[in-house]
């Protein structure tokens, strides 16, 4: 479905961003699992963080400390199963995508915020 604009609705986005992640993998631009993420945040590579629905919150916390204080979008697509799919892989919790020309048409087509996302953050951050 389609809103004014020509804009794809979220149910779309969704798709388009799963696809852009196969994409993105196939380009070698995705660090797949929680400390394979971390390590590219840490070291600068990151463009985006895409963190599966359904993460635990020990898992949360690993990235979220890292993500406080660097400029690096993060985002939910997915469950572990869903965005292990994507890649060819088992369930992931965490990716990161390491080059611009992929992780921005993602953040296009990606809400910044789901309910319950941002309380899932703030908890694992400690409460902040």
């Amino acid at each position: 479905m389609r809103q004014a604009g020509g804009r794809m609705k979220n149910g779309g986005g969704r798709a388009r961003a799963f696809k852009l992640l196969g994409l993105a993998q196939r380009a070698g631009a995705v660090e797949r699992g929680v400390d394979a993420t971390r390590c590219a945040v840490r070291d600068g590579r990151a463009r985006l963080v895409l963190i599966a629905e359904d993460a635990s919150n020990v898992q949360l916390k690993k990235i979220a400390g890292l993500l406080e204080h660097r400029p690096v979008p993060q985002r939910q697509l997915g469950g572990q199963e869903a965005l292990g799919a994507a890649l060819g892989a088992g369930p992931l919790s965490a990716v990161a995508i390491t080059l611009q020309n992929f992780a921005e048409p993602m953040l296009h087509y990606l809400p910044v915020n789901r309910a319950g996302y941002q309380e899932g953050l703030d908890e694992a951050r400690g409460g902040q």
